[in-house]
């Protein structure tokens, strides 16, 4: 029995192993990519970028000025991020099975989350330029509908998790809503929820520099700028620029987590 068990699911295995490597053989008839040549370029693309991709004592010239636009991305980043924290909280409320006000509300609620969490945040920017054009503002709402739905699903998941005893323990009292919430729920849920505003702002940070080459603003208009003016050098100090604000702020993250958790 158990060998024929473990017969199925290994012709299963090989099955979907089958039909993975007939879809990647025929995307690559469709789009006639060379696995040789693939394979053959990546030496040369290393001796390109060891040559051509590194800072310059000349690009260290504009280093304030993509440092003052780093910093814009960086706040524009964490704005967006808790200001969607604070929307996503409300509609979690309604959408925990713990927290839910009605069977409508918590429906609506999740659907909205699932919707804005899903549209990735490259095609909201490109949806949001009809509207704003290249602005600041475009980047802005781009991460925050894409904030807003991921930590409202997160914010649910959280709520669901908190016990249910002393939350009846207080209706049993006669306490109202708004007291169940500040008494029981924030206090048990908002350590786990900074942990997911603080992961949310990581996500945002490297998701604006995307975000700005498509809107025209902040430290991703800059890279483009000097990528498609062929100045490598300074591209490269843009890029290095980013890596090292990432590892810092994923530091400072982490170390928070370590404190509140």
């Amino acid at each position: 029995m158990q060998f024929d068990i473990f017969k199925k699911k290994r012709l299963s295995s090989l099955l979907m192993l089958a039909v993975l490597a007939a879809f990647t053989y025929g995307a690559m008839i469709i789009t006639q990519y060379d696995v040789i040549k693939g394979f053959a370029s990546i030496p040369k693309s290393i001796q390109w970028g060891l040559s051509s991709f590194y800072p310059t004592a000349a690009s260290f010239e504009n280093l304030p000025s993509i440092l003052m636009q780093l910093g814009r991305t960086v706040l524009t980043s964490v704005a967006a991020t808790t200001v969607a924290a604070v929307f996503a909280l409300f509609f979690a409320l309604f959408g925990s099975k713990v927290t839910k006000v009605n069977n409508f509300l918590s429906v609506l609620s999740r659907g909205t989350a699932t919707v804005f969490r899903n549209i990735d945040v490259a095609a909201w920017a490109l949806i949001l330029l009809f509207s704003f054009g290249q602005s600041a503002l475009t980047g802005y709402f781009a991460l925050f509908f894409v904030s807003f739905g991921f930590l409202t699903r997160a914010f649910i998941e959280t709520l669901d998790e908190v016990g249910g005893h002393s939350i009846e323990a207080l209706r049993a009292t006669g306490a109202s809503y708004p007291s169940i919430i500040i008494q029981a729920i924030l206090p048990s849920s908002t350590p786990q929820m900074m942990s997911w505003i603080l992961f949310m702002v990581e996500m945002n940070i490297r998701s604006a520099t995307l975000v700005g080459i498509l809107t025209g603003t902040g430290i991703g208009f800059v890279f483009d700028l000097y990528y498609k003016s062929l100045d490598y050098n300074t591209a490269s100090l843009v890029v290095i620029t980013i890596v090292i604000v990432i590892l810092i702020l994923e530091y400072l993250s982490n170390y928070v987590r370590r404190v509140v958790l």
